[in-house]
């Protein structure tokens, strides 16, 4: 199957987008980590969690944040700002492939630090911040920033990616489509107010990637920064303010396996 009128594949992907943009899509995501919580500083430290681990199947990560979680007395932001040297004893011997403790205290120092400062964990994300481009500059400030902190560790650097390396920045891509997302669908949060949809980019991960070939929405040879940039500009011509919502759609089609014969 050959799609290749716009009008026909629009159509696509509004139907698919809304048949996986709706509450039952979270119970076998890691989006439902911080579905668990409903204060705002829960929400972004287990959204963050729940994305930095997002590698594998989703059934282990949901069971290895819902294991964070827990370490963190399922209440990770009072977690985060006030436990002490004793009480981050919690964390030690977490692991979930290459990300072990070590990573895990140096993110929980980041945030402390970070919230020790700023009511919100979207003050990290906005650099020079242009409402008029994408993320790109947004989240290579970002690691900048991780790394600012106690010499910044280069074994913990590789879990937080940027675009200066070509990266899709799949993770945080992610992170960000929960957090700035705002629609009455019940999946993204939409709880950060400075940065907007239409800058978002869309999490280039292996279903996405298979699908938007598959579609004539990329012709790139790898799944990298600029793969990432290509699909989210061919989407916004359906949806200049909200291409990244079409996620739904291109992840949905992946796991139906869309294409199979």
């Amino acid at each position: 199957m050959k799609w290749s009128a716009n009008e026909a594949l629009h159509e696509l992907l509004e139907e698919k987008y809304l048949k996986y943009n709706r509450p039952d899509f979270i119970e076998n995501d890691p989006v439902s980590l911080p579905h668990r919580f409903t204060r705002p500083g829960d929400i972004e430290i287990a959204g963050f969690f729940a994305a930095i681990l997002a590698w594998g199947q989703r059934k282990t990560i949901i069971a290895k944040c819902t294991e964070l979680m827990s370490r963190m007395d399922n209440a990770p932001h009072d977690f985060v700002v006030h436990a002490t040297g004793s009480e981050l004893r919690a964390l030690e011997g977490f692991r979930h492939r290459t990300f072990n403790d070590f990573d895990l205290l140096y993110i929980v120092s980041f945030l402390k630090e970070h919230y020790r400062k700023h009511a919100s964990l979207e003050a990290a994300f906005l650099g020079q911040n242009d409402p008029g481009g994408n993320v790109r500059s947004n989240l290579t400030a970002f690691r900048e920033a991780f790394l600012a902190g106690s010499g910044g560790p280069v074994r913990t650097s590789k879990h937080i990616s940027t675009p200066a390396n070509r990266s899709a920045c799949k993770r945080l891509n992610m992170f960000l489509r929960w957090m700035v997302r705002q629609d009455d669908k019940g999946v993204d949060f939409g709880i950060w107010r400075q940065l907007r949809s239409s800058q978002l980019i869309i999490p280039c991960d292996v279903h996405v990637e298979n699908i938007a070939r598959k579609l004539g929405l990329t012709t790139r040879p790898k799944a990298d920064w600029d793969m990432a940039e290509e699909i989210t500009l061919r989407l916004k011509t359906f949806d200049e303010n909200d291409p990244a919502r079409f996620d739904f759609a291109l992840f949905g089609m992946g796991i139906e396996n869309y294409f199979s014969e």
